[in-house]
């Protein structure tokens, strides 16, 4: 393949890729997550991208482990991302966290920077990892047969729809203290202070968000094929644009910011938190099944075979380095990582699979790592953009869900299950404080306070619930 073609395929799928590797760091850095300083932001933006570049060519190249039947890497263009199914875990980590005093509050409660709280998942998460490489050993049939589509599909569905709201209240302003439209600093959105800063759910920041939201659906409709493949960065664009006609932007953040960056300009305290260790298994079952899935999806539109030996080494090779890579990016400081479908659609539309178009997707998104300007312009969008931008990303998640759960032959037993398994997952999912109070314990033995701390957290998190249960209740049910 020509270097020049390379290139520009290249930037199609970085472009593809962008808007849902920079999600993640920006909901957990800000009001919403840990209320990281905009350095500390910006360097987890930026890293985000060099980190989801380097380890994509892993994915990519395929090794062979020396004297076995191993691969480490799928040989496809699988791409990886920061995963959006680590972010109710660790939103509801870092409440728990505020709320037992592990994470520091100002006098008049308000949430102050925690940047140990952030080491705290990143640290735990890489230990967790250790999960799903030791999975990625078992015969592909047997992972299908314990983690069937009617456990992942609810699993994903759940985490869609838990996402959304986090989504919506950045559509209107912001997911942190303004939302509440508290008296003092937060009473408007982001802080009193901001450029343009307006109370929470103001008309002028659900027009910003819906701008957003139009664009991606006329880009849909009107839009050439790769114009709908990079839809949501075009809406991404347009409603910074239009938020920076507007006075809505503040450029002292990006003048700020250094000329280039790197792993571990800003490093974090690491420690392990006892209570988010079931959660994040949870989160690693679910990023192997949705590698599984990208995998298969990417085979298909590579016009690849998708069964037979070659496919299931594949199949283990992309499990097992979608588990070393969320090994390494937590020591290169940034949340688990999950192998990406959103650059399927480039090669379904270009009709290229070569691996040189990866490889120079893996360049474009280590330059726009390197130069933070960029990544501090990014960190600068307005929350209501922002939100726009997500609650389509969000929902694209509960409907992949949706479709999985679709492949299911909805006999009684597996009624049965869904059922069962989503009625405690829409449960604390809508209402997230259901268990907060049965425990009362308030000795001073730390390590059963912890104990039941990751007994409430596993409960309130509707997507643990959900694939827990359809997890006992399939191996459990016999089959019809």
């Amino acid at each position: 393949m020509p270097v020049l073609l390379a290139l520009l395929l290249g930037f199609q799928h970085a472009l593809s890729m962008l808007a849902g590797i920079i999600t993640p760091p920006i909901i957990l850095a800000g009001q919403g997550g840990v209320n990281l300083n905009a350095s500390d932001a910006q360097y987890l933006v930026s890293t985000s991208l060099i980190v989801c570049g380097l380890l994509s060519a892993v994915q990519i190249t395929r090794f062979h482990i020396y004297k076995s039947p191993y691969y480490i890497g799928t040989g496809l263009i699988s791409v990886v991302g920061t995963s959006f199914t680590v972010i109710p875990v660790a939103t509801g980590a870092f409440a728990q966290m505020y709320a037992t005093g592990f994470c520091p509050k100002a006098a008049d409660g308000t949430k102050l920077p925690c940047p140990k709280g952030y080491g705290a998942l990143i640290a735990t998460g890489t230990l967790c990892a250790l999960l799903e490489i030791a999975l990625s050993f078992t015969r592909p049939k047997v992972l299908k047969k314990v983690f069937p589509p009617l456990v992942t599909g609810p699993t994903v569905a759940l985490i869609g729809i838990s996402l959304i709201e986090s989504g919506f209240k950045d559509w209107a302003g912001g997911s942190g203290s303004c939302s509440t439209r508290p008296d003092g600093q937060f009473s408007l959105c982001p802080t009193v202070g901001a450029p343009h800063a307006l109370p929470w759910g103001s008309a002028e920041y659900i027009g910003l968000g819906f701008s957003v939201f139009a664009t991606i659906i006329i880009c849909e409709r009107f839009g050439s094929p790769i114009m709908k493949s990079c839809a949501v960065v075009l809406g991404l664009l347009v409603g910074c644009i239009i938020a920076g006609a507007t006075g809505y932007f503040s450029a002292s953040g990006i003048n700020a910011a250094p000329a280039a960056s790197f792993i571990w300009v800003h490093t974090f305290p690491l420690s392990v938190y006892g209570p988010i260790v079931l959660p994040l298994l949870a989160v690693y079952i679910v990023l192997m099944m949705e590698a599984i899935g990208d995998i298969t999806a990417t085979c298909d539109v590579s016009r690849l075979e998708v069964e037979g030996k070659l496919f299931d080494s594949r199949i283990q090779g992309g499990v097992l380095a979608d588990g070393i890579n969320g090994l390494l990016s937590g020591l290169l400081t940034i949340t688990p990582l999950s192998t990406f479908a959103q650059n399927n659609g480039v090669i379904a539309l270009t009709r290229c699979a070569n691996r040189k178009a990866g490889y120079a997707a893996c360049f474009f998104l280590l330059i726009m790592g390197i130069f933070s300007k960029f990544a501090a312009a990014l960190v600068a969008i307005p929350s209501a953009v922002l939100g726009g931008m997500t609650t389509f990303l969000f929902s694209a998640v509960a409907v992949s869900g949706v479709r999985i759960i679709s492949t299911v032959p909805f006999t009684r037993r597996n009624r049965f299950i869904l059922t069962a398994s989503l009625a405690l997952g829409f449960g604390a999912t809508l209402v997230p404080d259901w268990f907060a109070y049965v425990f009362t314990y308030s000795g001073d033995n730390r390590a059963k306070q912890g104990f039941f701390n990751a007994i409430v957290l596993v409960c309130e998190t509707g997507f643990a619930l959900t694939a827990f249960v359809a997890i006992f209740l399939n191996l459990v049910l016999q089959e019809e």
